[in-house]
């Protein structure tokens, strides 16, 4: 009679090798897909474009700072009256002086206000390099232009350079050397005058501002609107004790002439 079956030794059904067997210390099959390992990706920060952009915000605050700055000390040395203007002397020289083709002797020196000659020397920021005739150069101060003189001898070429930048081009002024003059630089208006020792000094630039062809400052230049071009005196300009070359007047004369009388300067 047939023997039973033994039954399958249930450790070996679920995968049991015992010890010794060759299949030992394999380890079983695995069963279905085995998922790669997944790349970690760590975001960079732009600190490239942060760097720039706090670079930008920097220079343009610097440049802000800058403008800033320069407004507030140039309104710091704007001024508003000519009494603000240290050492400004001012003097009473009424509308309406004389033309005269003969020369003037002049109470100052240079002069500012006054007889003077029927033609004006162009003021048109003008550079002269003679000592133009005085008596023409009251004429364009008539005219409400403002006439910076040097002493040839003593001035620094740095002190010219710098004068000359400030003239050349800009209507209303004129320059020139001064032969005697008792400072280095003087500027001139009609009714006023400053002495400086240099081109630098701020008063230079702050007369040059107030005082050039101001019609609200009262007792200025009498001829408000008056031209500042004269072509033939850039071309052929009179020097300092040549004969008028004017026999007739170009302006009328409306009241007789007066005396100056110079104020105490601002401190």
């Amino acid at each position: 009679m047939a023997k039973d079956p033994k039954p399958e030794d249930s450790r070996a059904a679920r995968g049991f090798t015992p010890r010794g067997s060759s299949a030992a210390g394999k380890k079983p099959p695995q069963r279905g897909r085995t998922r790669p390992p997944a790349n970690v990706v760590t975001a960079q920060k732009p600190w490239g474009l942060i760097a720039g952009a706090v670079a930008v915000v920097v220079f343009a605050a610097a440049v802000l700072t800058y403008a800033v700055v320069q407004v507030n000390r140039s309104n710091a040395d704007r001024v508003t009256s000519a009494d603000q203007i240290a050492g400004l002397q001012t003097y009473d020289y009424a509308a309406g002086q004389d033309h005269v083709s003969t020369p003037v002797t002049y109470t100052e020196s240079p002069p500012v206000g006054g007889a003077h000659d029927p033609e004006w020397a162009d003021c048109t920021g003008t550079v002269y390099d003679v000592d133009i005739r005085h008596e023409n150069a009251v004429h364009s101060l008539e005219h409400g232009a403002t006439w910076i003189t040097y002493d040839p001898d003593t001035i620094s070429d740095d002190d010219l350079a710098t004068l000359e930048d400030v003239v050349r081009g800009n209507s209303g002024l004129m320059l020139s050397p001064y032969d005697g003059l008792g400072s280095t630089i003087s500027l001139q208006s009609w009714n006023h005058q400053l002495a400086v020792d240099s081109a630098t000094d701020l008063r230079v630039q702050q007369f040059v501002d107030f005082l050039t062809k101001n019609a609200d400052v009262a007792g200025h230049y009498p001829e408000i609107g008056a031209s500042c071009e004269n072509p033939t005196f850039i071309s052929d300009p009179l020097v300092e004790g040549h004969s008028s070359r004017s026999a007739t007047s170009t302006d009328v004369a409306t009241d007789a002439p007066t005396t100056p009388t110079a104020t105490t300067p601002a401190p």
